[in-house]
């Protein structure tokens, strides 16, 4: 009986232990709303995104635009960031769905531009597991918000045309496959690496956030997001 014992208390710790493995390959954000977010390869760790108090920004597939858990619209969400008392140095993470148009992103991107943030942190998704036992940070891209280019910086750009993605790397179209060796190029040897990143409304936001991933990659010091009509 107790060898019976002792065999059942040592399957138990076993699934224990498999089971903390497994919820350790979780990112610890806190909680909110559920999206699937797009992955990188090159997103630094942003443990503040899972404070209770930071200030995340969500949106989802279809569109909506959630202020932490609460639903607002775009110029509603512009008010409450406006109104909601903060730190002057915290930051703003936006966390979105990798299916969600890059358009309804762009309008949570303008808030913040309107609520005088001058850079965001996309969070993302990361590419592989954690290691077992451990808990996977949160992690994203800072990027600037900007409204226009400067003459030394790269310029990419996302559209849409006849209903297939298309990418241009300073006006010259480029295959997507391409982008980071095409970067790497021209940053080799050049002081200021700075990407301008132009998407239009169309595109999906896993697309934005692969262009960045790849500019990173490629050694981009700095990536500008241009919103028009800012």
């Amino acid at each position: 009986m107790k060898c019976l014992l002792s065999v059942c208390l040592t399957m138990l710790a076993g699934v224990a232990i498999v089971a903390a493995s497994r919820t350790g390959q979780t990112p610890a954000l806190q909680k909110g709303i559920s999206v699937q977010m797009a992955t990188s390869s090159h997103a630094a760790a942003v443990p503040e995104a899972d404070r209770e108090n930071a200030w995340i920004v969500t949106v989802t597939a279809d569109g909506k635009i959630y202020f932490g858990t609460e639903p607002v619209t775009p110029d509603g969400l512009a008010e409450q960031m406006k109104t909601r008392p903060r730190n002057p140095a915290a930051r703003l993470y936006l966390k979105a769905d990798a299916g969600a148009p890059f358009s309804e992103v762009r309008q949570a991107l303008r808030a913040a531009r309107e609520d005088l943030f001058d850079d965001v942190v996309l969070l993302t998704a990361q590419s592989e597991s954690a290691q077992p036992g451990t808990i996977a940070l949160p992690e994203g891209f800072d990027v600037w918000i900007g409204n226009e280019a400067t003459s030394s910086s790269v310029t990419v750009q996302l559209g849409s045309e006849q209903g297939a993605a298309s990418l241009k790397l300073n006006n010259k179209a480029v295959a997507s496959s391409d982008l980071q060796g095409r970067l790497a190029q021209i940053f080799d040897g050049r002081g200021a690496r700075v990407v301008v990143l132009k998407a239009s409304g169309q595109v999906p936001y896993a697309q934005v956030i692969q262009a960045i991933d790849d500019a990173r990659a490629a050694g981009a010091s700095r990536i500008t997001m241009i919103l028009p009509e800012i």
